[in-house]
């Protein structure tokens, strides 16, 4: 139960500003926003708590947060909000149509591993800056926040990200405090606001597809791994089934997609969820009622984080993002053969490029795929 509680904090606390930073990018309000915080929270909690029940199984569900990054890193559509919501929307339902048809995922699989984490890493260097430019802007709120980073990195590398987290909520309420902000409790309830979807080509094109392989490709098939590595084979049909509706359901409600969780899910499946491994789903189990515990509590935390200095929340997100940046580099070059268009794919979607109204990523991984037909097809034999 333990491992559970702790795979729900840290799985929330560690991405939730990069959530809202991707929502706000899109052209979220601030309560639509967290309206999507909300939402994701909630149906994550909700789909953990099913597939644990039905599987007895430590399966553990998450946000997509590469594809919260990618978000922050894309322009907004022409559409606005809407347009986004739309996105979304088609988001959920490629993922229950890769469950459905099983060439489908083969097709995601197909796509060069190097190339996506390149476009990944292309999407996150923004981000990662984010926590330095603002040392030049407000350095004395943000160097505590990275100093506290850096130390849990050496001493509690698992807790970084929140205590770095504890230590920004720290230091806004003591900016309220001193300008003598006070906040409407009426304003810290959770509340969701509806939004009409629009399907706008370009925003199916440039936020939904690379949102879908983001999210498939960095999450569902490493979440599969992980299970895998610790003896448990997934459920992958109901999975997808799962986590697509529930990406199609909190759409409208300003969530962008929901998959199965890699990283915290060895949090949940390992030994430190007890030695037992046919008790260890209740880890996932008591992962999905903290998330919804936590769900009820997002609306706060939103409200108070929405009065932190400009560039403060954003400084959090990149130090939580700097790990998985790493990891998509280090993917990105690991292979001599296709440096060439793992760094075309890395600079477009660093770019902030947008053309015909669709962002970088999209071109990132169509310029990544032209440079490697065209320059790294392996060489005929004699």
């Amino acid at each position: 139960m333990l491992a559970g509680i702790v795979t729900a904090l840290v799985g929330f606390t560690s991405s939730f500003a990069v959530v809202l930073a991707g929502l706000r990018a899109t052209g979220a309000t601030p309560g639509q926003a967290a309206s999507g915080l909300l939402a994701l929270t909630a149906v994550v909690g909700l789909g953990i708590v099913l597939l644990a029940l039905r599987y007895r199984i430590p399966v553990t569900l998450s946000w997509s947060t590469p594809g919260a990054a990618l978000l922050a890193g894309a322009a907004m559509p022409a559409g606005g909000w809407p347009a986004a919501v739309g996105a979304f929307l088609v988001t959920g339902l490629l993922i229950v149509l890769t469950g459905a048809v099983p060439w489908l995922g083969g097709l995601v699989a197909r796509i060069p591993q190097h190339l996506a984490q390149a476009m990944l890493a292309g999407v996150l260097l923004p981000l990662c800056l984010a926590p330095f430019q603002s040392l030049g802007t407000i350095p004395l709120l943000v160097l505590p926040v990275i100093l506290v980073w850096l130390a849990a990195s050496a001493l509690l590398p698992r807790w970084a990200v929140p205590l770095a987290l504890v230590t920004a909520l720290a230091v806004i309420g003591v900016r309220l405090a001193v300008d003598g902000t006070v906040i409407d409790a009426s304003s810290l309830a959770p509340s969701v606001t509806a939004t009409v979807p629009v399907l706008d080509p370009a925003a199916v094109v440039g936020i939904a597809l690379p949102l879908y392989v983001v999210t498939m490709a960095s999450q569902n098939l490493p979440g599969v791994a992980v299970l895998s590595s610790f003896g448990y084979t997934a459920p992958w049909r109901p999975a997808l089934t799962v986590t697509g509706l529930g990406t199609a359901v909190v759409a409208p409600f300003g969530g962008h997609a929901v998959n199965l969780a890699a990283l915290s899910a060895a949090l949940a499946a390992g030994e430190g969820a007890g030695e037992d491994r046919d008790r260890r789903w209740v880890a996932a189990l008591t992962a999905g009622i903290s998330y919804l515990v936590l769900a009820a509590g997002s609306g706060a935390l939103v409200v108070v984080v929405g009065a932190a200095p400009a560039g403060l929340v954003e400084a959090v997100a990149g130090l939580a993002l700097i790990g998985t940046m790493a990891t998509a580099v280090t993917a990105s070059f690991s292979d001599a053969r296709g440096r060439m268009s793992g760094a075309v794919t890395f600079l477009l979607a660093a770019s902030g490029l947008s053309v015909l109204g669709i962002g970088g990523a999209f071109w990132a991984l169509v310029g990544g795929l032209l440079v490697r037909a065209t320059l790294e097809r392996p060489t005929a034999r004699p």
